[in-house]
């Protein structure tokens, strides 16, 4: 592997993966061909990512069975019931050219809309930094704290709030660690560093575009394939 290249790991199995049918989301169509496609695209059309490990369901009859994309290999296993053990699976399954203390990506299935600007400026500064580094989108909106009742008890502050996105890089071996203790201490992670938190390590927030949203519902479906028809036009 080049040491200007990272891999990529992609979760796409584990629970709330479907909405509105039993397809997963992953696969479901888009422009012509799964989302999952459109996410790897974005993600192996960059220079600087040399493969991906997609990380399914034991059993998944849906995985189109690709080995690669983009001119790049594009490897499967099998991953946990959580997305943290799903990303811990595709860690341990890298190849062996990808060592200990090499940068990982790790990537959302169904954020297919990441743009390559946003992507290469995480690999560049977060390869920069001992830790790591995520995209991240500043939180815009007025934030709400409600009571039981529904009703609002106060305005909470949005400075230095930011929400986090993917692909978030680490080094593996630090990744891998993070996540092990972090189910060892019966804590589920939401993020990679969240994990990575816990450590007591601080990783760089890269601010990234907020059309890298995630498809969680009908309608971020039906956005994507706007973006799709501009792209197009």
């Amino acid at each position: 592997m080049s040491v200007t290249q990272v891999w990529a790991v992609v979760p796409a199995a584990g629970r709330g993966t479907r909405f509105g049918g039993a397809l997963p989301k992953q696969y479901l169509q888009a422009g012509g061909q799964p989302l999952l496609a459109h996410t790897l695209e974005a993600l192996l059309s960059h220079p600087g990512v040399a493969g991906v490990m997609v990380v399914i369901a034991e059993n998944d009859a849906d995985w189109p069975g690709w080995s690669a994309f983009a001119d790049k290999p594009v490897l499967t296993c099998t991953g946990g019931e959580t997305r943290a053990l799903s990303v811990l699976a595709g860690l341990q399954a890298l190849p062996d050219s990808v060592r200990a203390d090499d940068f990982v990506l790790v990537h959302d299935a169904a954020r297919p809309n990441l743009a390559a600007a946003d992507l290469g400026r995480l690999l560049e500064v977060g390869r920069m930094d001992p830790v790591g580094a995520i995209l991240a989108a500043p939180v815009r909106d007025t934030l709400k704290r409600t009571g039981d009742d529904g009703g609002i008890d106060r305005t909470e502050p949005r400075e230095r709030l930011w929400r986090a996105l993917t692909p978030q890089l680490f080094r593996r071996h630090q990744l891998a660690r993070a996540l092990m203790e972090a189910s060892a201490a019966g804590v589920e992670v939401t993020d990679e560093a969240m994990a990575m938190e816990r450590q007591g390590t601080r990783p760089l927030l890269v601010e990234g575009d907020e059309s890298n949203f995630k498809v969680t519902t009908p309608a971020d479906l039906a956005r994507f394939e706007f973006e799709l028809s501009r792209r197009g036009s």
